[in-house]
């Protein structure tokens, strides 16, 4: 069993000055190349640096306090947070931004469950997180200790994997497991929780020895010739095919396949939320988003379209719509590292199970130009394109400056004034829609939202650690006044770590996008849904963050600049009109072309085939 935390050898001690704060990264991983012996707390960050991590995200108590203890000798930046789902969260978006594996840190009881909201985010949305949670010691495990609880089999539902570790020893291993798990094939969230003696025992600490055995692919994780072959004769002689790019066009890093597949053949693309950003949105053949609030030319070519390829994506509800309804006359090619997709939602004529840029870089051989097989891509491209109307919906034209604020024109703004090069994280609602429709993203990992889960009070945290990830960027926050309050806490994070985010509350008075139903569905039964909120400017102003309030259109513009321009974090409080709604919008339970269109008396009237 441990031994107190205070009882280090002389071996130890010796190690811990070679590894003070100050020491270069190069002294401090010293002991990476060489077998030491360590306390378990010791070895939580010495692995963790040998992973390769420079920051992490969490709240010390007393289950976690040996690890925070032996922190101080090790290079790994704590971010402080103020709420533990804060922490998971801000690991959440540094992963999505950096592509690299977020770590989020927390103790027993509370401070693990805390976390749980965010450990399902990651796990709806395939981001690699590792989160560490500290546990009562192991002789008291099951009493019902003070502040223990099973967070293993709480989350169980919600991780990829998770780990008990109640030994010095194993504590590397499992610490490599966990972020081989977590990165590997479809990537996901994975816990290890320490009890408190493993921490303060000691074992030896040989963080090659504790190298993972080589990631073995899924048996399924077969891509067979006549698969291939089958793809490519499906491609060859449709007519009006659709790639639809998801998330995993990114995780794969198979940007420049999709794009050379759309080129090569001609093939429209369509956008799930979370695939946003890895198809250029001013490239030709780019359609926008898909789905509940997609584009109706986008939900009427899936309709319309005789053959789907579904690259990197799960055909969830919000993109499909009424199952039983859905692309009807379209044969589907689906293109899945992850075998438990396919046919889970919608039946498929075939199945290539892998990764997404290999299965592609084997399938783009086998794919003629646009003309061989018959096809002439550009009937079907000018088809959806005179679906668009003479003017898109989306053009600064179609966005009239008539005394009201609409969320629309912060979004369009925002968009041409960051000339679509800021990372945007937003929270969940009518705003992430809007988002989504009116700036246009042209390059991977630009957009961060929530997307499976849909968890209000996302976007504040993960901003900080998209920030974190990647502090050249501009970074923006696009969040709902509701949403907003729900983590509103970790304003005081952003000052202490001195990060510079700017913050766009678009402020409707509303939880909108409920009120929206509420409205569509409900006979206007606001019931709950009027929200009252504290000024925003002076909340951040409390927490020594400059704000400004914006209620008019002409006013937009000289806002986004002060807040650009500052060297601090910066809040803008939006006034913007209090019942607009998101267009267009289908109902739950309906077709993808059974589409609510915006009345034709709205200031934001669309094109007329929107009508």
């Amino acid at each position: 069993m441990g031994h107190k935390g205070n009882a280090k050898t002389k071996e130890n001690a010796s190690n811990a000055n070679a590894a003070a704060p100050n020491a270069d990264a190069a002294d401090a991983n010293a002991h990476l190349n060489t077998p030491t012996r360590l306390t378990g707390a010791e070895i939580l960050w010495a692995t963790l640096a040998g992973e390769g991590v420079t920051d992490v995200f969490g709240y010390p108590g007393g289950a976690i306090l040996p690890a925070y203890d032996a922190l101080r000798k090790f290079p790994v930046k704590h971010v402080l947070v103020r709420h533990e789902q804060g922490a998971a969260h801000m690991a959440d978006g540094y992963a999505r931004a950096s592509g690299k594996v977020g770590v989020a840190v927390a103790t027993s009881g509370p401070g693990a469950t805390n976390l749980v909201t965010g450990i399902a985010t990651a796990m709806l949305d395939s981001i690699p997180i590792v989160c560490i949670t500290g546990n009562v010691s192991s002789k008291v495990l099951g009493t019902d200790a003070f502040q223990e609880v099973d967070i293993t089999g709480i989350t169980l539902p919600v991780t990829k994997h998770n780990f008990l570790v109640n030994k010095a020893e194993d504590l590397a291993k499992v610490l490599r497991h966990a972020f081989q798990i977590a990165k590997s094939g479809r990537p996901g969230p994975v816990l290890v929780d320490i009890t408190k003696d493993a921490q303060q025992a000691s074992a030896i600490f040989d963080f090659e020895a504790a190298k993972p055995r080589p990631y073995q692919p899924h048996p399924m994780l077969r891509v067979e010739e006549s698969g291939l072959a089958e793809a490519a004769e499906l491609i060859r002689n449709s007519k009006r095919p659709v790639i639809l790019a998801g998330h995993g066009v990114m995780d794969s890093g198979a940007m420049e396949q999709v794009r050379t597949l759309a080129e090569r053949a001609q093939i429209p693309v369509g956008l799930t939320l979370l695939g946003i950003g890895g198809f250029p949105m001013s490239h030709p053949l780019c359609l926008g988003m898909m789905g509940m609030h997609g584009e109706s030319w986008v939900n009427h070519a899936i309709q319309e379209a005789d053959l789907l390829i579904a690259c990197g994506m799960r055909f969830d509800d919000r993109v499909t719509g009424k199952l039983t309804d859905y692309a009807m006359k379209a044969k589907k090619i689906h293109i899945e590292v992850d075998p438990a997709e396919i046919n889970k939602n919608v039946k498929v004529d075939v199945a290539l199970v892998g990764d997404l840029r290999e299965v592609l870089e084997q399938l783009l051989p086998r794919i003629g130009t646009r003309n061989q097989g018959g096809r002439d891509g550009s009937v079907w491209l000018k088809t959806i394109e005179a679906s668009k109307g003479a003017v898109t919906v989306r053009d600064i034209k179609n966005l009239p400056d008539l005394g009201h604020l609409y969320a629309a024109h912060v979004m369009h703004d925002l968009w041409r004034m960051t000339a679509g090069d800021a990372i945007i994280v937003t929270d969940v609602g009518q705003h992430q829609m809007w988002e989504a429709q009116y700036y246009k993203h042209e390059k991977p990992r630009t957009l961060i939202t929530s997307g499976g889960l849909g968890t209000m009070g996302f976007a504040l945290p993960a901003a900080i650690g998209a920030k974190i990830a990647c502090p050249e960027k501009e970074v923006w926050v696009i969040a709902g006044d509701g949403g907003f309050q729900m983590t509103a806490a970790e304003l005081a994070t952003i000052v202490q770590e001195k990060i510079k985010i700017n913050i766009a509350v678009i402020n409707n008075g509303y939880l909108g996008m409920v009120r929206q139903w509420q409205e569509f569905f409900y006979e206007r039964n606001y019931e709950a849904t009027p929200l009252v909120s504290p000024d925003f400017v002076k909340l951040a102003d409390a927490h020594g963050i400059p704000g400004r309030a914006v209620r008019k259109r002409s006013e937009v513009e000289a806002a986004v600049n002060e807040a650009r321009s500052s060297t601090r974090a910066f809040l803008l409080n939006f006034m913007v009109e209090k019942e607009d709604s998101v267009y267009p919008m289908i109902p739950a339970g309906s077709a993808l072309h059974e589409m609510i269109r915006r009345p034709e008396q709205d200031p934001l009237e669309e094109t007329a085939e929107d009508k």
